[in-house]
């Protein structure tokens, strides 16, 4: 009679895909070490056998630095402040000075939670961004964004770690993986920069300042059954305190 053997193999399995997820950018021979330091005595060709069997190798060659993202599937939000997009929009005054807009965006409300405009944003700006929002009380889950500088800077990886953050980065040359930004962008400058003549920085601060607003509060989304992003995110929040009640409820009447 057939009987089922257990794969003895299991517990190294999920050791190795849980330090995979801890350090993206480790190979095989660096968890391996942590496998072994964890205490388990295996053999480093079954080790390897079951890290290549798991889908976790990384590739040899580099051609550009990437950021530390995670080995996983991306994360797909059914409430507000589970993921957020993150990307830049370039543009120019009329004096022909560049300027740069951080945007970002809850995917789920499609809020348009930051547009901050000046003529140079680094690493340390957008983390002063994220900064200001967790006063507001709002810090994500996951963080989307592409591979640029600011965003695999180190005082990106140090807010994200304090905040208990999940940096998720797409491959490079692929923007459809970061879709929403994609689409709030294209919004952004054929309703605002490609129609606005920008004077000054303040003048572009304060114009691109109130398209946000009216994108938040008046503006129709076609993905949000006609409604504005702020509508839509009041909605949900009610949607969800009403069931709530009702569970509660629920428990009450068994």
């Amino acid at each position: 009679m057939y009987q089922h053997v257990p794969d003895k193999n299991e517990p190294l399995r999920e050791k190795l895909k849980e330090l995979a997820a801890s350090f993206p950018r480790y190979g095989h021979p660096q968890l391996f070490d942590k496998v072994r330091a964890s205490g388990m005595l295996v053999n480093h060709k079954r080790s390897e056998r079951i890290y290549q069997q798991e889908g976790l190798s990384l590739r040899k060659k580099r051609k550009k630095k990437k950021g530390q993202g995670l080995r996983e599937a991306r994360p797909v939000p059914t409430n507000a402040n589970e993921v957020w997009s993150m990307d830049f929009v370039h543009d120019q005054l009329v004096t022909g000075e560049r300027i740069k807009c951080f945007t970002l965006i809850d995917q789920c409300t499609r809020e348009c939670l930051a547009l901050h405009v000046d003529h140079s944003i680094k690493g340390e700006d957008v983390a002063n961004v994220l900064r200001r929002l967790k006063w507001q009380g709002r810090v994500p889950k996951v963080l989307l964004s592409d591979n640029g500088p600011e965003f695999i800077s180190r005082a990106m990886s140090r807010w994200a770690q304090e905040n208990e953050v999940k940096l998720f980065f797409i491959e490079p040359g692929k923007p459809t993986q970061n879709a929403f930004t994609e689409s709030f962008n294209g919004k952004l400058r054929y309703e605002c920069l490609d129609a606005t003549c920008f004077l000054g920085l303040e003048h572009a601060k304060r114009e691109i300042g109130n398209w946000q607003r009216i994108y938040n509060e008046e503006r129709p989304h076609s993905s949000l059954g006609r409604v504005p992003p702020k509508e839509f995110a009041r909605r949900l929040e009610e949607k969800k305190l009403n069931e709530m009640s009702r569970d509660q409820r629920l428990r009450v009447v068994v």
